[in-house]
């Protein structure tokens, strides 16, 4: 293994890498429902509205640019998703995360970490918020008719979750609540949920810079 320095992050990526590389392409592209071109040996799989090319037994995350990933955390989730996840169809229902297997034992972490986070970040500005969820075509927002903002979206290829945020005003402070399609606990771990969330915010805080000739995203400050 490398000279490790971020231990908490670098070590369960090359972990995952290790196991990525030794599997079955054909197996990952079946069990995860991901395009696999086995000319170029690469996956295809989007995530928060942006299209990545994956090679395989060698990973990475290159966008329509090439340019890869920088979030080592994006990356182990993606890795553990295709070394350990299954993609099954959607059943019609969303959970929120107390109700996922295991979610209730790490729902107060996961509540700081993400719920809380977003509707600091948002709360008192809940049509920047809007403005971010239907600024880019690829991210497949569909707005609820919950809270103050509502919007389901594709976190990852066929996996949607939902954001729903309540703005605050001076007598109240604002809410939030997330919801995850059906399938998402047999793609990730209540562990790995946690991460999709804070991802989810990040994403939506700085996205990625759009390809050529693609849509670009209204930033937000950070919180």
């Amino acid at each position: 293994m490398p000279n490790v320095k971020n231990q908490k992050e670098e070590v369960p990526f090359f972990h995952y890498l290790d196991i990525y590389k030794g599997l079955d392409p054909r197996e990952i592209a079946g069990r995860c429902n991901l395009p696999f071109d086995s000319e170029s040996s690469r996956f295809s799989l989007r995530l928060m509205g942006t299209d990545y090319r994956i090679p395989f037994p060698e990973f990475a995350m290159l966008d329509a640019e090439g340019a890869d990933v920088r979030s080592l955390a994006e990356k182990i989730l993606v890795l553990h998703y295709l070394c350990k996840g299954r993609y099954i169809e959607y059943q019609g229902k969303q959970r929120s995360y107390q109700e996922i297997p295991w979610g209730e034992v790490y729902y107060q972490n996961f509540r700081g970490r993400c719920i809380q986070r977003f509707a600091r970040t948002f709360g008192r500005d809940a049509p920047a918020f809007r403005r971010l969820m239907e600024g880019l075509p690829g991210l497949r927002a569909e707005a609820l008719r919950q809270g103050d903002a509502g919007y389901r979206f594709e976190f990852v290829t066929g996996l949607f979750m939902s954001l729903i945020l309540w703005a605050g005003d001076e007598e109240f402070s604002p809410s939030a609540q997330f919801l995850f399609d059906d399938n998402f606990e047999f793609a990730f771990t209540a562990e790995d949920i946690a991460v999709v969330g804070e991802v989810a915010i990040a994403r939506l805080k700085q996205p990625p810079p759009p390809a050529a000739g693609g849509t670009a995203w209204p930033l937000v400050a950070s919180k």
